[in-house]
């Protein structure tokens, strides 16, 4: 996770960060902080390891690190071919301007905690835009743009144009990481909902159900995605994909399944996802959605298991100094 110091909006780069007139919002620091170290003592309580990353001024998407890259694979388990050596590799997302120079935060911290890390060549935001679900790997792209204000009819006179992240360009790339793996490419078309990671949630014993907003989908990727989940697809309903639901984050914790969700989803889902064997832990993130753009998993950069991560000395002892209880203890600010 990003240490959320410098949380800000700077560039404005998608919806949420501005209001109807084109303006950046300011955020309310203090309650970002709040909500930050809330959501960080509920993943540990549930038994996650936190490492947090250094705050640097001016690079305010730090507190988003799941666009930093992605790990594959994620698990052992997840291999496509289980006989091989497991090797874990991190690649490196290639962001879009206004946030490139957070590949060099990112590089030396995931080096420090003990993998070899590859630069993806193709614009591409990590697993926000990439990551496993069921049998396959699901790569969401959209077309991006060069972010600019247009004339309208109506009030104001103008729109912003925010294109999306990761073009179709990088499937190709992509396919060659995923060791043999199923690549399943899904098209986004709502700019609100830039990322695959706010549209689609795998969760499960086997990431097997897939939380979706259809209409962030184009119709041919809405078959697509019911071609290969059927029945396990549950479809988001829009006041909850408006809050995100399909940004949340699950956490195995004592042979049980807990999915972090956003704070005021409808009693329809969390009934839903109680009903398969996964219980809805929900937290109040609204100030990184609403200023931001992000919520749960948009603040969490996944390293797998704990019992997977690198064994050498440097990197537990780098894990160790970057932990969030070593950091913040008990009582955090």
């Amino acid at each position: 996770m990003g240490d959320p110091t410098h949380f800000s909006v700077i560039g404005g780069a998608n919806p949420h960060t501005r209001n109807i007139f084109g303006m950046r919002k300011r955020v309310d620091a203090a309650r970002a902080r709040r909500q930050w170290h809330a959501l960080a003592r509920a993943l540990v309580a549930h038994g996650v390891e936190i490492c947090v990353i250094e705050p640097h001024a001016g690079l305010s998407g730090l507190v988003y690190p799941a666009n930093a890259g992605f790990l594959y694979p994620l698990t052992l388990a997840e291999r496509a071919d289980a006989t091989t050596p497991a090797r874990k590799i991190f690649y490196l997302a290639n962001l879009l301007p206004s946030r490139a120079a957070e590949r060099e935060v990112y590089r030396p911290f995931i080096r420090a905690m003990g993998y070899e890390t590859v630069d993806i060549q193709t614009r591409f935001e990590g697993e926000a835009d990439f990551f496993p679900a069921g049998r396959v790997m699901i790569f969401t792209y959209g077309r991006v743009e060069r972010q600019r204000f247009v004339p309208r009819l109506g009030l104001p006179p103008w729109r912003r144009v925010y294109g999306f992240r990761s073009p179709a360009e990088a499937l190709e790339e992509l396919i060659t990481t995923a060791g043999g793996r199923e690549v399943l490419p899904l098209e986004l078309c709502l700019e609100a909902h830039y990322h695959g990671d706010t549209v689609l949630c795998s969760f499960g014993p086997q990431r097997e159900f897939v939380l979706a907003y259809m209409e962030g989908l184009t119709p041919p990727s809405r078959g697509r995605l019911v071609d290969a989940f059927g029945r396990n697809v549950i479809a988001l309903s829009r006041h909850d994909a408006e809050l995100y639901a399909a940004n949340s984050f699950q956490v195995e914790h004592e042979g049980k399944f807990y999915l972090f969700m956003p704070e005021g989803i409808s009693d329809k889902l969390v009934g839903e996802i109680r009903a398969r064997s996964v219980s809805p832990v929900l937290m109040d993130v609204s100030e990184f959605l609403a200023k931001g753009g992000g919520s749960i998993k948009c603040m969490i950069l996944d390293l797998g298991p704990a019992g997977e991560q690198p064994g050498d000395p440097a990197a537990v002892k780098f894990r160790a100094q970057r932990s969030y209880q070593q950091l913040f203890g008990t009582n955090p600010p």
